[in-house]
């Protein structure tokens, strides 16, 4: 998931929002201000209840980016390093270069979101009581409560045991101290987030048809977006068996063929797109990669435009590149590459390029590293 805008960084680790965040932020600013608080607390002025709902959807987004910190800290604390926190429609996620080296790793790095949600409910639930002691019933009352109910939901949510939740990571770190298999463990994570799935699938569309209207739909949305996460997570535990070892170096194309932003798409189109026979090609500058242009980009450019748009104009911009190093585990470019809308990495040393990764050259390294794990199957 990409960040539409970047806030800045916080403790260190860049910090981004995906559009669709406004879509759920105003969604949880409306319920409030126009269904939830005018029923529990009446007789207040609308602009109060657009206020308190707008308050209380700014600390909930809050509350989920501190969830998402917590994984990040913990995780640099274990020797992980922290690309990003994006904030999207389903929560936050935190892109962690790299894997657990052991379950206990696994365990505080997976257990602190949820154990952060529930301390923020705790902490907005104390406050709530206490002014409830005193005698308050005001919008004040119903906004803390919200959040605090909503942050002990959320908790309790997260650690269901179903990948890619954080309860799935809790399993998978269960089961592979059990097991001594990471594979096994993240396998049986990911299935377990399929079966959540499909039964929030079913609750949801029982729940549409019994009248709960856009309730019943989001909860059927979450079950979708789950099964899809955990089908993911366990092709990549299989990928990353199949690949475990393999350097960058071992299946990239060396010094590939290159391009000058300067040519046009016409020109790349009659003498480079053919003759040479890929579908991707690099831009440099004095041997540094300063861009990618693929076939499915130059086929956007209308036919009678070709001879005077620039392959610059239409590439990949230098700062969208994923860039790889050479000696660079295959498994940790993955997430990386695959977050690609253009599928491909270029490898570079010293910010010279020296090789492509593209997807034909992962699908290679999968097919002989499960020929090499059936023999090894065989021999034993």
């Amino acid at each position: 998931m990409r960040a539409s805008f970047r806030l800045g960084r916080i403790l260190g680790v860049p910090v981004g929002v995906n559009w669709s965040v406004l879509v759920i932020f105003a969604l949880i600013a409306w319920a409030l201000s126009a269904s939830l608080f005018p029923r529990s607390y009446p007789g207040q002025s609308t602009f109060a209840y657009v206020v308190a709902g707008l308050a209380a959807a700014v600390v909930f987004f809050g509350g989920l980016l501190a969830h998402e910190l917590a994984h990040s800290v913990v995780a640099k604390r274990n020797g992980i390093e922290v690309e990003d926190i994006t904030l999207w429609l389903f929560g936050g996620v935190s892109k962690l270069k790299g894997e657990a080296k052991d379950p206990a790793a696994e365990l505080r790095i997976a257990g602190v979101g949820p154990l952060v949600s529930l301390l923020i409910g705790i902490f907005f639930g104390v406050i709530a009581a206490l002014i409830g002691l005193a005698g308050g019933r005001g919008l004040l009352l119903g906004a803390l409560s919200w959040l605090a109910g909503i942050n002990v939901l959320l908790a309790i949510f997260n650690v269901l045991p179903a990948a890619p939740l954080d309860g799935g990571r809790l399993l998978r770190a269960l089961v592979w101290r059990a097991t001594g298999d990471r594979t096994k463990a993240a396998v049986v994570a990911a299935r377990a987030g399929w079966g959540l799935g499909i039964v929030l699938i079913a609750v949801g569309i029982f729940q549409f048809f019994r009248g709960a209207g856009v309730g019943g739909l989001w909860l059927a949305l979450i079950g979708w977006f789950l099964i899809g996460a955990a089908g993911a997570e366990e092709r990549q535990a299989r990928m990353g068996t199949a690949l475990h070892g393999v350097r960058v170096a071992d299946v990239m194309t060396p010094q590939p063929q290159t391009v000058s932003g300067e040519m046009t798409v016409a020109d790349f189109v009659d003498h480079y797109l053919f003759a040479y026979r890929h579908t991707a090609l690099p831009l440099a500058e004095d041997g540094r990669p300063v861009g990618l242009v693929t076939l499915d980009r130059v086929r956007g450019i209308p036919a009678d435009q070709r001879a005077t748009t620039t392959l610059a104009e239409v590439s990949c911009r230098a700062d969208d590149l994923v860039l790889a190093k050479p000696d660079e585990q295959l498994t940790d470019l993955l997430p990386r590459l695959s977050e690609c809308s253009d599928g491909r990495a270029l490898v570079v040393t010293e910010q010279r390029l020296v090789g492509i990764v593209s997807p034909s050259d992962i699908s290679r390294a999968v097919q002989r590293g499960n020929m090499r794990e059936q023999m090894a199957a065989g021999r034993r």
